[in-house]
Parts: C-alpha cells; structure tokens; sequence
C-alpha cells in the first residue's frame, strides 16, 4: 500500500462547478474578488467549463480516431485478400479453359464412330481413358471455382461493409475535432477579453515551470518494476505541452500520457480515459499506490497517475505542461491499478 498525505480538499465544485484543477488553482492565485468584479470570476468558471467540454470531445475524438485507423488497417487488409483471390479465380478459369480445349480436340466426335474409324483401337482407348481422368480434374476443379467465387464475393461485401463503418468513423473523428476546435477557441476568446493582469496571471498559473518546487515525494516507492518504468516516463515528460488528440512523445492529451508512460513499461493500456478505468483493477483511492491510474470526473473524461504522497502527474489542459498536482485537483471516480 502507498503512503501519501492526507487529501487536498477538491476547490474544483467552486463557481461554475467547473473542470480543471489548475484554473482552480490560477482563480485562487488571483486572490479574493470583489463583487464588483463578479463577471471576471464568471469568465473564469465558463473556461473551467468550455476546458472541460473539450477534454470530454477529446477522448471521444481519441476513440474514434482509433476505430477508425483499425478500420482502416481490417479495409487494406481485405483489399489485398479480394486483390490475391481474384488473381486465383482468374488462373483456375485460365486452366479450365485450357483443359475444355485439349478435350475438345480429342474427343470432339461420339466415342463409339471414333473407335469404329480408329487406326490404332489400343491407342484410342488409353485417350479415352485420359479424357475421363480429365473430365473428373475438371469437375473437381470446377467445384474449386465455383467455392473461390463464393468467398469472393462474401470477403467483397465485408469489405463494402466495414469501407462504410469506416466512413462513418471519419465523419464521427471530423465532428469530435470540430467541437474541440469550436471549444478551446470560445475558451481563447473569453480568457483574451480579461484585463490585462487577470490574463496574465492566469497563463502564468497555467504555464509555470512543471519542474519547479517539486513535491516531496519522500517514501513513495513504486510496488513493482513495471510502476516504476511508467512512472519514470511520465516524470519524462514533464513539462511537455499538452496537445489535444496526442499521445507523444512531443506532445500529449491525458489519456496519451497514460498510453505512452505505460507502454515504456511494456504494458498496453487503451486509448481513451473511459476504456483506461477499466484496464486493471480498481482500489479504492485510500489504498492509491504509485503508478496507479486515477480517473477523474463520473464521465472518466480525465485521467492522471498517482505518484505517491497525494500527487499525480497529468497532462492538464490546452496552454499547460505536463506536470504534479494534489490528487484532490478535481472530483475522482475511480483508481485503477493496470
């Protein structure tokens, strides 16, 4: 079991019920307001909102850009099948002919006049009996034929099956990344129209040094090798820019994080928050050990890795590094040890 501190209480419910911990945290950095400047705080608590939204779109974007390149992969997959059994029928049919042809050449007249009018009866005989092994080739190869053409067909109506499911696929990541885009940039445009300080320390709380004034994480040993391997590369990517739909190394969204940090270990977890609640199994948040997954929100729309003393690592939101905060930054819906 791993020890960590005793909670930080969750200030994510203030204002609007808002979303990310660090503009709870940048809020609180701009101090007490007044009621006179009660719109301000709105603003902030509809950007909590709009993050929020965005992440939500984001996973759902993440989970159908991954349907959607497997799709892609089962399509050419088929391509290449229906490609190889076509070239199959075609070189059957070539031999068929072939076969048709010799058998027409030699047994073209009836059996009985052809033996009557025979030079050589012996001869016509080992023909003939030639002809009949070849009539079963022919039947047998027929049959052949006819099967081939058969899983043709079937393996050409999966393909225009799963071309359409695919296109669906595209149409569903098009809408998701068109409702991030529309999100983030309502998002830009209320945090442009702050004062001037109240912007500035806004993206100063949003943007400061990930590496800086590291948390105390004496005592916090990982449980195994593999926690370990995640952990090490999610302290990698400290400081990485979070980038909406991606899953590093440059750049990550939360659950990319998760996925790479993870996948140095040798593990594969799933793309998407929601399917990464479910890649282990779960334990209750007082037993969090480092390297667990915690999942946030009842959605599971955000997801991070506890490290141990009441600390995760994530990929917070658009405009913030990758970088430690209190596992209490927002409301926590499951943890999940892969």
């Amino acid at each position: 079991m791993g020890s960590h501190r005793r909670l930080a209480p969750s200030g994510f419910n203030r204002g609007a019920g808002a979303a990310l911990c660090a503009l709870s945290a940048a809020a609180a950095a701009l101090g007490a307001v007044p009621a006179s400047a009660a719109p301000r705080t709105d603003t902030r608590a509809e950007v909590d909102r709009l993050y929020q939204q965005a992440e939500e779109a984001t996973q759902a974007y993440d989970k159908a850009a991954e349907q959607a390149g497997a799709l892609r992969r089962e399509v050419n997959d088929s391509q290449d099948r229906i490609a190889r059994q076509q070239q199959r029928i075609n070189t059957m049919r070539e031999a068929l002919g072939s076969l048709a042809g010799a058998q027409y050449r030699s047994g073209g007249i009836d059996p009985t006049v052809a033996l009557l009018f025979s030079d050589d009866p012996e001869e016509y005989l080992d023909r003939a009996s030639l002809l009949d092994r070849i009539d079963v080739r022919r039947a047998g190869q027929l049959g052949e034929l006819q099967s081939a053409m058969r899983e043709l067909a079937q393996e050409r109506a999966q393909a225009a099956g799963k071309l359409a499911e695919l296109e669906r696929s595209r149409r569903a990541v098009a809408s998701h990344k068109s409702v991030v885009e529309r999100k983030l940039a309502q998002a830009r445009t209320l945090l442009n129209a702050l004062p001037g300080e109240d912007r500035a320390a806004f993206e100063h709380a949003s943007r400061g040094d990930a590496r800086a004034d590291l948390p105390d994480l004496t005592g916090a040993v990982p449980p195994d090798a593999r926690a370990a391997a995640a952990i090490a590369a999610a302290r990698s990517a400290l400081g990485k820019p979070y980038v909406w739909g991606a899953s590093g190394p440059s750049g990550f969204d939360c659950s990319g994080l998760m996925q790479w940090s993870y996948a140095q270990a040798g593990i594969h977890l799933p793309r998407t928050s929601q399917e990464q609640r479910h890649a282990g199994r779960q334990v209750p948040l007082s037993q969090a050990q480092p390297g667990d997954l915690v999942v946030y929100r009842s959605d599971a729309s955000h997801v991070a890795m506890y490290v141990g003393n009441g600390q995760v690592i994530h990929a917070p939101y658009p405009g913030a590094p990758v970088r430690y905060d209190p596992v209490g930054m927002m409301p926590v819906s499951s943890v999940t040890r892969p």
